[in-house]
């Protein structure tokens, strides 16, 4: 006998960041800008949900959600970062990310609008990495320490004929 499985999908807690809350300074001193937001490292074959959580920043306004989420990728264009899907869930953004260039880190800047009108607005790192081990192509020009030596559409370059 053979069924249709039904899946319920949860994002990842392993690629949640989260959005602290707004701490009050006393007058006459200065706070310095919190460390950037980071996600964890991805494969540029990875296709993959990553979470932003705004609950703390949004903290005694119990009905307020996420009405709108804007995501913008940096640096952009042919080969980098995709932008796939983007869902909200309360207090929780959800944006599906695919590609890009290993060995670069990207700056995705993620301004969400809630309910009541709050707008917060913050950068995230997201490094992209060779992460799943593969062999270089045969006659494939390597640097000193193994890398591979690729054109500018990310080919590698062959030596001999």
């Amino acid at each position: 006998m053979s069924e249709t499985i039904t899946r319920v999908w949860r994002p990842s807690t392993a690629r949640r960041v989260v959005l602290d809350g707004f701490a009050p300074v006393p007058r006459g001193t200065g706070q310095a800008a919190p460390p950037l937001l980071a996600w964890p490292a991805k494969d540029p074959a990875d296709v993959l949900d990553y979470e932003f959580d705004i609950t703390a920043a949004v903290a005694g306004h119990d009905s307020d959600a996420i009405a709108m989420v804007d995501v913008i990728a940096s640096p952009a264009g042919s080969g980098h970062l995709t932008i796939g899907d983007i869902a909200a869930d309360g207090r929780t953004a959800v944006v599906w990310l695919a590609g890009g260039q290993a060995g670069t880190t990207y700056r995705l800047q993620i301004t969400v609008t809630t309910t009541s009108g709050r707008t917060l607005g913050r950068a995230v790192a997201l490094p992209v990495l060779a992460l799943a081990a593969q062999s270089p192509p045969s006659g494939a020009l390597l640097t000193q320490g193994g890398a591979v030596v690729t054109d500018q559409d990310g080919n590698p370059i062959l030596l001999g004929g």
